[in-house]
């Protein structure tokens, strides 16, 4: 494509060279740059891309998009000075790609909890309803009829949209996408045409990251305020959220609230939970809605709400949608269930936040019928003010908490860990109740051998991933593996 094609859009400061250059590639890294590219210059917390550019140009690349303000003297090479180079990044991709969002359906999840969970819903109804969708998310994408392991929850611009048009090169008509508040702020899915932006919930997570709540909310809204241009477009608010409430009052655009509010739009009204799922009655704009689904818990069932509003948004009829949420695939590391035939259950889980831990530990509490044992721990070099609220809360809602390591990265496990333990003391110990095994397979180890029958053990924090970061280096570890091995163990012996 000619550069001057794909600087439509781009607020430029000034341009110098040839602008009918042709770009045969885009790139942010230089050291991915080939032949023929286009690299944008981005500053980040730890390298400035612009440092970066004698090796860009060295690669190959035949134009330079960048923020600083003076072109190296002598330069042949075509240039864009901007006043936003991740904003350029952006606008540069989707035409690069050729604008993929407007020839899709476009969805975007976002809030603290509950994304991943609300796309794979909305990926079964619009399947269900006949209609080819693709999925970018924190567990994978789905890309056609292929699977990509994730490297982020929301990809880099020029992935985004290079994704996108590979879904519409293989007949997808929609996209469902977690749009993360880091994405937002770094203006990954800016220039993105979406027509429906769901909103979850806001809790304590990230603050290392935007430092305070109000900040991390204003991160969120971004993607309502770029509904404000599609008139068709929809917003679906959860009322029972605070921030959720806030959203709905001062939205330009058509919503549709949802949550267990009876003025909510979409609401429950009644339903029955087990080990095996859930059903429940919802109540929606075009009547009641019986809906049976393999998840489990309070905190699942916001999320169904959530996907049936999408569902509605998009003209879905209910009976598909009914279908879809019947026929979820299984969510990997959501509340997922590892068993190798043993009289107890053990739940391996992603929450890593004091509020995901909490609707966890309650749903775990509401289809137990014997003790609850936890095994969870927080995560080093993040927010470290939710390390004492989830030792409150895994201490009020288990019979026994056993603290240990969870992706400690640079720092020392045992300091996070006397962290949690202060909001587990706030609580009051009680004897036997509480342990502390660093080791984070031997504290898998111990809960399971602790378990008697029908007792619930509950492995909270990494979920679906496959490793652990501790200092510098990143160490094979599954927590469903490290289960399987030791029930299998437990129950030879």
């Amino acid at each position: 494509m000619i550069l001057e094609e794909l600087l439509k859009g781009v607020s430029c400061l000034h341009l110098a060279g040839n602008l009918n250059v042709s770009v045969e590639g885009l790139s942010y890294d230089s050291r991915k740059v080939g032949k023929g590219h286009l690299f944008v210059a981005i500053r980040g917390d730890n390298f400035d891309g612009n440092d970066f550019i004698p090796q860009a140009i060295e690669r190959g690349a035949v134009a330079i998009v960048s923020e600083q303000k003076a072109i190296p003297i002598g330069s042949k090479l075509s240039w864009a000075i901007v006043d936003n180079a991740r904003r350029a990044l952006a606008i540069i991709s989707g035409n690069f790609y050729n604008q993929p969002s407007r020839r899709l359906y476009l969805i975007g999840v976002t809030g603290t909890n509950g994304k991943t969970t609300v796309t794979y819903l909305v990926e079964s109804i619009f399947q269900q309803g006949g209609r080819k969708i693709g999925r970018l998310g924190t567990i994978d994408y789905r890309v056609g009829e292929r699977l990509v392991e994730a490297e982020r929850t929301t990809p880099e611009a020029p992935d985004i949209n290079r994704y996108m048009a590979e879904m519409v090169e293989n007949d997808c008509q929609a996209c469902v996408m977690e749009v993360s508040s880091h994405s937002l702020d770094m203006e990954r899915v800016y220039g993105c045409d979406f027509d429906v932006a769901v909103f979850t919930n806001l809790t304590r997570d990230h603050l290392d990251f935007h430092l305070s709540m109000e900040r991390y909310f204003s991160s969120k809204r971004k993607l309502f305020e770029y509904l404000e241009n599609k008139k068709e477009a929809v917003a679906v608010i959860n009322l029972d959220d605070p921030k959720g409430k806030e959203l709905s009052r001062g939205l330009k655009v058509r919503s549709i609230t949802y949550g267990w509010q009876p003025s909510a739009d979409i609401t429950v009204d009644s339903y029955q939970l087990s080990l095996q799922g859930l059903q429940a009655t919802i109540t929606t704009p075009e009547g009641k809605l019986q809906v049976s689904s393999p998840l489990i818990g309070r905190a699942n069932l916001s999320n169904i709400l959530a996907a049936v509003g999408v569902g509605m948004a998009a003209g879905i009829t209910p009976s598909a949608i009914s279908q879809g949420i019947a026929r979820v695939s299984p969510i990997p590391g959501r509340f997922e269930q590892v068993n190798e035939g043993q009289d107890f259950t053990v739940i391996v889980d992603y929450a890593h936040t004091d509020d995901a831990l909490r609707n966890l530990l309650e749903s775990v509490r509401e289809v137990a019928k014997g003790r609850v044992i936890t095994v969870f721990g927080c995560g080093g070099d993040r927010d470290p003010s939710k390390r004492p609220l989830m030792g409150a809360h895994a201490m009020k809602l288990s019979d026994i908490a056993i603290v240990t390591s969870d992706n400690p990265r640079s720092e020392d496990p045992l300091q996070i860990i006397r962290e949690i333990e202060v909001g587990i003391e706030s609580v009051g110990v009680r004897k036997g109740a509480h342990l502390v095994i660093p080791d984070r397979k031997e504290a898998i180890k111990r809960a399971i051998d602790e378990a008697h029958p029908g007792d619930m053990v509950v492995i909270a924090g990494k979920g679906h991933e496959r490793y652990q970061i501790i200092g510098n280096k990143t160490i094979p570890f599954d927590d469903r593996e490290v289960a399987r091995q030791l029930i299998s163990r437990k129950k030879g012996s």
